[in-house]
């Protein structure tokens, strides 16, 4: 990989620090077994009143007016179709919990690891900031730099070469000042050797250092940016 070298920009780097984002993984899945259990416990208590009282009328019922077979049998069929479905939900519970322990488990091993996904923003930390370019052609580009309130904090004129290559900010402003630390997004006007626009592709590259898995995604955390693992290309130790 070819590195961008202009005055002011350099290769940016990070450091893993501790994750705890795993506490609650189990909380809602926990929540549907106790109401499944519940549930269970409720219609078995009422199959077996309802039992009790078949039982009841069958013995105590008239010759010249018997019981109405056909009724207590929609009854059995109505409990029984009930108690079916409980016992698949019951089942859908305990799919549910293990796979969620599985991405759960997929989730932390990213921790530690570098990873690099499609992205525009990146970390400026300790003086650095940097994103890897691929671009289809060699050309020219202007490379603005905006902060999170999409302000525009720098501008460099970068020449690019076919491939993979990296594009490192050491923070500095247009103003001369330095940037506060903090995320900072690149947009990219790109143009091949015949002056023709031409789409350049950006990703990030950090180390994972936390991991959130409250969502039905997990999002991986590398310094500030919060990164879903859907979005990830490759993962590096």
């Amino acid at each position: 990989m070819a590195s961008i070298a202009n005055s002011g920009f350099a290769l940016a780097s990070s450091a893993p620090r501790a994750s705890a984002a795993a506490a609650a993984a189990g909380a809602n899945t926990s929540s549907s077994a106790s109401k499944s259990s519940s549930s269970s416990a409720r219609i078995a208590d009422n199959f077996d009143q309802f039992l009790q009282l078949l039982t009841t009328q069958l013995k105590n019922q008239s010759p010249l007016d018997p019981l109405d077979t056909n009724q207590f049998t929609q009854q059995l069929v109505q409990f029984a179709s009930v108690e079916q479905q409980i016992k698949t939900n019951d089942n859908l519970s305990s799919l549910l919990i293990t796979n969620k322990t599985a991405n759960l488990n997929n989730a932390l091993s990213f921790v530690g690891a570098r990873v690099t996904a499609d992205g525009t923003t990146s970390s400026l930390k300790n003086g650095s900031a940097s994103w890897q370019l691929n671009a289809p052609r060699v050309g020219t580009s202007t490379i603005t730099i905006l902060d999170a309130n999409g302000n525009e904090v720098a501008s460099k004129q970068v020449t690019l070469t076919a491939g993979d290559q990296t594009f490192g900010w050491d923070g500095k402003m247009a103003n001369g000042q330095t940037a506060p630390e903090g995320q900072y997004k690149i947009v990219v006007a790109a143009k091949d050797a015949n002056g023709q626009a031409m789409a350049v592709k950006s990703e990030i590259s950090g180390v994972v250092d936390g991991v959130d898995v409250t969502g039905d995604v997990p999002i991986l955390q590398i310094g500030d940016i919060s990164l879903p693992v859907t979005l990830v290309k490759s993962i590096r130790r």
